[in-house]
């Protein structure tokens, strides 16, 4: 047998923080979920059974919980600076693609959400 792909995700993080164009937004924030997916080019960990060979979950949720906490007025430049510090920690990721999601934006819907998407190579 021969692994051809490997990645972890993380789906349905959900944190609140003080993103948004408006500033109520920035002063009373609002609750956000984050999936993303991270590809790795190194597959030993499945043979090796070590944490050492692999990225850790638990790693990744810290640096994107440390970048949420950071105010931005666009959800895209919060995904930037998640994809830049995980390629920046992670050498063997090699793309990433994750979605962040407003869960109550201010937009007066309701059950509406508004979501972006960035995917990146190493």
């Amino acid at each position: 047998m021969q692994i051809t792909d490997y990645s972890i995700e993380l789906r349905d993080i959900h944190l609140y923080a003080h993103h948004g164009v408006m500033p109520q937004e920035r002063t009373i924030g609002a609750w956000f979920t984050i999936d993303i997916r991270l590809k790795i080019n190194d597959h030993s960990c499945a043979y090796s059974d070590s944490i050492e060979n692999t990225v850790s979950y638990a790693d990744v949720y810290d640096i994107i919980k440390a970048e949420m906490s950071v105010p931005s007025n666009l959800l895209e430049d919060v995904c930037r600076r998640i994809m830049s510090r995980l390629f920046d920690i992670f050498t063997s990721v090699t793309d990433i693609s994750i979605t962040l999601t407003k869960d109550t934006p201010p937009m007066g819907g309701d059950r509406l959400s508004a979501a972006v998407t960035l995917n990146g190579k190493r």
